[in-house]
């Protein structure tokens, strides 16, 4: 089969499109044909080194997938052969970027029947990681207001959707270019931090600050004095500590998103039902999947990407 592969870590110019032989499901796994890889900034990190996530060389990444079982291993009985799944792989093993992948049974779920398979590939780690954050982590509720930083990410665009299908009232940082998305996923208010301050802009207290924006530790301090007492502030920028503020009781939470079936089952049936939006900016073939880690490392990158098999 065809893969996308690095044999070392470092810069993109590491990853291979090369041939490699077809896993072959375990006990307890599935293969999977892969409709789609998503690719995500921590892809990168992977890559890189840069991630305390150990892996195996020659890795395949990608741990966001979509397709169809293609073989069951021993003890399998959730799924059977022509399912529609998606999950979250384990970041340690192979990943996506390949025509088949072998994954635990107990990370997929039924993929939802609403949108293309391919562009289910988007959602397991990304709207995960909104969930976590804003209900395991924070406990937001219905009620309750909520400062998302760095609402234009992926992550941003679920965590906005969720909240205000929670009852919450939502403001978002983001810049002009993600203004309308972030607008139509519900966000309440839209600040420009291009353009305005965040301190500035904000005229209540909030219960729950959210931070996925890649600001400096002294900026993410500066906006504990938006939280009530007894608020919380989370968080996915795992290479700065979040802050917390014991005296007014703000509690801090970082983010280390897990594979969760149960949530991941729940949001799929959002997707079904129309609740949840999954939006998928590009799709492209997975031999041009190296130029999109070049794009991601040069921040040049815009959107949810999806590499798809080549075609032959």
């Amino acid at each position: 089969m065809k893969a996308v592969r690095f044999h070392q870590t470092g810069s993109p110019e590491v990853l291979r499109y090369e041939d490699t032989d077809r896993p072959v499901a375990g006990a307890g796994q599935v293969l999977v044909r892969v409709a789609g890889s998503a690719f995500n900034p921590a892809d990168n990190g992977i890559r890189g080194g840069l991630l305390p996530i150990p892996v195996t060389l020659p890795h395949v990444p990608g741990y966001d997938v979509s397709g169809t079982v293609d073989a069951i291993g021993d003890g399998v009985t959730a799924f059977q052969v022509g399912d529609a799944v998606v999950g979250f792989l384990p970041m340690t093993e192979d990943g996506s970027a390949a025509e088949y992948v072998v994954a635990p049974a107990d990370v997929l779920v039924k993929a939802p029947t609403g949108i293309d398979l391919v562009d289910a590939a988007a959602l397991p780690s990304v709207a995960l990681t909104a969930w976590q954050a804003l209900f395991d982590e924070a406990g937001l509720k219905d009620g309750q207001r909520v400062l998302i930083t760095g609402a234009g990410g992926s992550v941003g665009g679920y965590a906005v959707q969720l909240a205000k299908r929670a009852g919450a009232y939502a403001i978002a940082t983001a810049s002009p270019r993600s203004h309308d998305a972030v607008t139509a996923a519900g966000a309440d208010e839209v600040i420009d931090h291009t353009t305005s301050t965040v301190l500035g802009s904000v005229s209540e207290p909030v219960d729950v600050l959210l931070n996925l924006a890649p600001i400096s530790p002294d900026e993410f301090t500066a906006l504990l004095a938006l939280v009530r007492d007894g608020g919380v502030v989370a968080s996915t920028t795992a290479w700065m500590p979040t802050p917390s503020d014991d005296e007014r009781g703000v509690r801090a939470a970082g983010i280390f998103v897990r594979a969760d079936v149960d949530e991941l089952a729940q949001l799929v049936a959002l997707v079904d039902s129309g609740e949840l939006t999954v939006d998928v900016a590009r799709r492209v073939p997975l031999s041009e999947l190296p130029a999109i880690h070049a794009q991601s490392a040069a921040g040049e990158l815009r959107g949810k990407v999806v590499a798809v098999p080549d075609a032959g």
